[in-house]
Formats: structure tokens, sequence, C-alpha cells
């Protein structure tokens, strides 16, 4: 058997390449796709004509929010359904995450995550691949960690 990560139903995750360190994030095995919240999202052409993706993370009145314009080229777009059913073409990242002391790559879909509690969602897809198990009775377990 794989080893495998145990995580919680919460937890707090580290997004070096964006700056962003402690983001508080829930772990859903119900949603395939990890997603995180964001806003000012558009194509732009840069010199040369490459396509890049501009976008802005979290939201203004996120206590880490600095509204900065990321931009990348390593991106690709992806039709998305809902729990509810609604089907919507999403954006999406790669990136490194780090939990329990390690980074993992990661896809994000760019998400209008503006109503929920958690700016980032880990989905299954993410979870199965690098082997997590979740207990939904704990919470924190990676942060916890880095805090010892």
């Amino acid at each position: 058997m794989n080893h495998r990560l145990l995580i919680g139903a919460f937890d707090k995750i580290d997004l070096p390449e964006f700056e962003l360190y402690d983001l508080d994030c829930k772990i859903d095995t119900g949603a395939y796709t990890s997603a995180i919240h964001c806003h000012r999202v558009c194509l732009i052409e840069a010199p040369g004509g490459q396509r890049l993706l501009s976008f802005h993370l979290l939201d203004p009145a996120h206590p880490q929010y600095n509204d900065h314009e990321y931009r990348t080229a390593h991106f690709y777009e992806k039709k998305v359904t809902s729990s509810s059913g609604h089907s919507e073409y999403r954006f999406v990242i790669q990136t490194k995450a780090v939990l329990f002391g390690r980074p993992f790559d990661i896809e994000f879909t760019l998400a209008d995550r503006e109503q929920m509690r958690y700016p980032i969602l880990l989905g299954r897809k993410f979870l199965k691949k690098y082997h997590f198990l979740v207990d939904v009775n704990q919470k924190n377990l990676s942060f916890q960690q880095k805090k010892q």
C-alpha cells in the first residue's frame, strides 16, 4: 500500500509562487477539481503575440489580498459542472502548493468563490494523485505540523 498522508476537512495551505501563506482551504472529496478564488480574469496579448491569462487572487476583503495582477502563459480552459448541475467554462492554472512541509504540483480552476467561506477548495483529483486520506473529524493537520 502506498504511504498515505492524513488530512482533515479543513487546513491552511501555502502558495509560494504567489507569495501567499496560511490560506484557509476546504478539503472536498465531492469536488473533482481544486479551485481558488479570483477576480478580474482576462486574456491579454503580450508583445510577440503570446496569449497570457491575467488574474487577481483572493477577495479585496481578504486579509492577505494584495491587488497584485498575476500573469501566466501556462493555462487552459475546461468545462466544470457544479454540484447543482450548473456548467461553466473556467481557466485552469498550474502552481505549487505546500502542505506538510512538502511542495505539490496542483491545478486550480479560477473561480468566483466570493460567497464561499474558504477561498481554496482541494478536490478529489489532487487528493487522489498524492494519496491523501481524509479524516473529516480532523482539521489543520498540516498547519499544526508547520507550527511545531
